[in-house]
C-alpha cells in the first residue's frame, strides 16, 4: 500500500512514466536500488576505489611503456559478473549493448549515408562479452560517428510515417541469465566501483581515454535523434554532454550509470514511436 503520510521514493519511481522506460528494465533497476549493499558498502568502497583509479590513471600516463590485456580484462569481467554480480545488474549491462546499438543503427538508417556499417553488438549472454567486448563497444560508436560525418546536409526532421525502424531489434537475453547463484550479491553500482580501476589498468592510456570520453557522445546521439524525429525534448535526456570537453576518471561511476539510463530511455522512446507508427496512432 502507498503511504501518503510517509511516501516511498521507489513507489513513485514505479508509477512515474514521464520519461520513457521499458518496464522490464525499470524492474531490474528498482531491484538494484533496493540492494542493501548500494546504501552501505558502495559508499564505503567508492572513496578507496576512486583513489586507486586515479593513481592507476596517472601511472599509465607517466610510464612510457604502454600495455593492454584485452582477453584478460574481458575474461575477468565475465567471471566477476557470472559469480558475484546480481542477475538484474548483469541483464542491465547486456541490455545496454542492445540499446546503444539500436540508437546508432536508427541514426544510420535515417541518414543520407545508409552505407555506414551498422552496429552488431547484441550479446545474449555474459560469455558473449569475450567477443562483443567493452573495448569494441567504444570502437563501434566512434567509427559510426566518423563515417556519418556532418549532419548539415541531412533532410531532418523526417515525417514520422517515413521513419525507418528496420534496424531496431527487440532485446533478447538468454533465459539462463535470470538464474541466481548464492554468491551473486553485488548490485550494479557497487560492482562498477570494485572493477573500475582494473578496467583502467588493463587498457592502454589512449584506450581508456577513449572509453571514458565516449560517454560524452550521448549528447551527439540525443541531438541527432531529436532532429530526425522532430522531438527537441530528446536532447534533454543526455546527462553526459559536450564531447569537446574531455573528462578524467572522477565521477566516472555516475557518468557510467547515466549513460546506461540514457540509452534505455531513448531506446524505449523509439520502441514506443515505432509502435505508434505501426498502429497509425501518431502523436503530434
Amino acid at each position: 500500500m502507498y503511504n501518503r503520510i510517509n511516501p516511498s521514493l521507489l513507489d513513485v519511481l514505479v508509477v512515474d512514466d514521464t520519461l520513457p522506460i521499458d518496464k522490464e528494465a525499470l524492474g531490474y533497476w528498482i531491484a538494484n536500488l533496493k540492494n542493501p549493499l548500494r546504501a552501505s558498502v558502495m559508499h564505503l568502497c567508492r572513496f578507496s576505489a576512486t583513489c586507486i583509479l586515479c593513481i592507476t590513471y596517472f601511472l599509465k600516463r607517466f610510464v612510457p611503456i604502454q600495455f593492454a590485456a584485452h582477453n584478460a580484462l574481458q575474461g575477468t569481467i565475465c567471471w566477476f559478473m557470472r559469480w558475484f554480480v546480481t542477475p538484474e545488474a548483469n541483464i542491465l549491462v547486456l541490455r545496454h549493448f542492445w540499446t546503444e546499438s539500436n540508437l546508432i543503427n536508427f541514426i544510420i538508417s535515417n541518414s543520407n549515408r545508409k552505407n555506414v556499417e551498422l552496429a552488431k553488438l547484441y550479446p545474449k549472454k555474459i560469455e558473449d562479452f569475450m567477443e562483443q567486448s567493452f573495448v569494441q563497444h567504444d570502437i563501434v560508436l566512434m567509427n559510426a560517428l566518423h563515417d556519418l560525418g556532418t549532419c548539415n546536409d541531412e533532410l531532418w526532421p523526417i515525417p514520422k510515417e517515413k521513419l525507418d525502424f528496420s534496424t531496431i531489434r527487440k532485446i533478447e537475453i538468454n533465459p539462463d541469465e535470470h538464474e541466481k547463484k548464492w554468491t551473486q550479491f553485488l548490485d550494479f553500482e557497487t560492482a562498477h566501483e570494485l572493477f573500475k580501476a582494473m578496467f583502467c589498468l588493463l587498457l592502454t592510456a589512449d584506450e581508456y581515454e577513449r572509453s571514458i570520453n565516449s560517454l560524452q557522445f550521448d549528447h551527439t546521439l540525443a541531438l541527432r535523434i531529436a532532429r530526425i524525429t522532430g522531438n527537441p525534448e530528446l536532447a534533454t535526456m543526455a546527462y553526459n554532454t559536450f564531447p569537446l570537453f574531455l573528462v578524467g576518471p572522477l565521477r566516472l561511476s555516475q557518468r557510467f550509470v547515466m549513460h546506461g539510463l540514457f540509452t534505455e530511455h531513448l531506446n524505449a522512446y523509439l520502441e514506443q514511436l515505432k509502435d505508434e507508427v505501426k498502429s497509425g496512432q501518431l502523436v503530434s
